[in-house]
């Protein structure tokens, strides 16, 4: 039997750990009617504590980005799983919304950094002809951790209440924490694994390089990008928050039956998000053109996903809704893998960084989406106001993707 290779250990560890960021981080939509009815929260109320872990998610995009490239993967991501898990572990012993907000806000802090950070070592460990696979596919284990946290989390409440059912993920986490440190090295060359054919196809890097932090300049270049992941971001968050909601009160579900329905939804991401970066990457392979390899996906998604969500208007038939809603998310996941291959793209020597300013625009759809979604739902009782707006979100997204420039190095500039 062939061993594993460090290269494929490390991008199994990512894959872990970005399914189990996204089960601690909507774990709560599926727990929301529980805690809902427990500490008599309005859905204006439970939008913000939806929103509540967006505003440090937010400010950590681009901060904790820094973070990753000036101190490394490694430490970065211990310290961030501490504090992700204590706040997932805190959630189940709230006593009202006060503490139940600072607990999301905790959770937010502590994920903030991670996904930034998490490119930043794959910048490290991945070759760039398989940028958009990587991405693609962790993500795509977000997804799944999307799928599998209604059905599992209704399993858990079952048993342990909704209070142990977060217990129990934040657990989990510290697990994920301790494997990470002992076996994770920021230079692919310290790894005492690695082989020689291994750091040949890695990208080649100087020992000790010093990273400066050209702020400004990289704005100015990520700022188009940022803009369109923030229309992707708005549709995310509206799935992610509220969808076993959608279920559970638009057809009068029970929870356990609502959380099938969103499972089915999110398992149909889990494919986007592959084929996505599998295809940016074929694209690449075959045209050599970066920009179009990236763009073309991105835009072919957005468009997708606004064809897919418009049947909804004119329909209630539950079957009907859940299937085009399926398919809008599979196409909205299409743009995953060669959305987040394009700040590697740009700017390799500050990947950690540009992550992070593209991920602000996710991170600022995070506060706004469930905010204005739970006040649509609460001023007019109808549900399907805030999908019509993801849809014209869509749309934007499509449009804005024309500005990005990939096929520019931006250390040449």
């Amino acid at each position: 039997m062939s061993r594993v290779k460090p290269t494929q250990a490390v991008l199994a560890l990512l894959c872990v750990m970005y399914f189990i960021t996204y089960i601690d981080r909507v774990n709560i939509g599926t727990a929301a009617s529980d805690i809902q009815k427990e500490l008599g929260l309005s859905n204006t109320q439970l939008g913000f504590v939806f929103s509540a872990f967006a505003y440090p998610y937010l400010v950590f995009q681009i901060f904790g980005g820094w973070v990753g490239d000036r101190f490394g993967p490694r430490v970065t991501l211990f310290w961030c799983g501490i504090i992700w898990a204590a706040a997932t572990i805190l959630t189940g012993f709230v006593g009202g919304l006060t503490s139940l907000v600072l607990a999301r806000f905790m959770l937010g802090f502590g994920e903030g950094a991670t996904f930034p950070t998490a490119t930043r070592a794959m910048q490290y460990w991945t070759p760039a002809a398989k940028r958009g696979f990587a991405q693609g596919l962790t993500h795509a284990f977000a997804r799944l951790g999307n799928a599998i946290t209604p059905p599992m989390i209704a399993l858990l409440i079952a048993f342990f209440t909704w209070r142990g059912s977060f217990v129990v993920t934040g657990l989990v986490s510290l697990a994920w924490v301790l494997v990470w440190v002992v076996y994770f090295r920021n230079e692919p060359r310290d790894h005492p694994s690695i082989s020689p054919e291994e750091l040949a196809a890695l990208p080649v890097r100087k020992a000790g390089e010093a990273v400066t932090t050209p702020w400004r300049p990289l704005f100015k270049r990520m700022w188009p990008v940022t803009f369109t992941y923030f229309c992707y971001g708005w549709c995310l968050w509206l799935y992610l928050n509220w969808l076993p909601s959608f279920f559970k009160n638009n057809y009068h579900l029970e929870i356990g039956k609502s959380a099938i329905f969103a499972s089915g939804v999110f398992f149909a991401g889990v494919v986007g998000d592959t084929l996505g970066g599998i295809l940016s990457d074929g694209i690449l392979v075959r045209t050599g053109s970066v920009r179009f390899a990236r763009l073309s996906v991105t835009i072919f998604g957005f468009i997708g996903a606004f064809l897919s969500i418009l049947p909804i208007l004119f329909t209630h038939d539950m079957t009907t809704v859940a299937i085009c809603l399926s398919s809008g998310f599979f196409c909205a996941e299409l743009c995953i893998g060669p959305m987040w291959s394009v700040p590697m793209d740009i700017a390799p020597k500050y990947s950690g960084m540009a992550a992070g300013f593209m991920n602000t625009g996710s991170a600022f759809a995070a506060i706004v989406s469930p905010l204005v979604a739970g006040y649509l739902i609460d001023l007019t009782g109808n549900w399907y106001l805030p999908f019509l707006l993801s849809m014209l979100l869509m749309l934007l997204g499509a449009v804005s993707a024309f500005l990005m420039h990939p096929e520019r190095p931006f250390e040449t500039e």
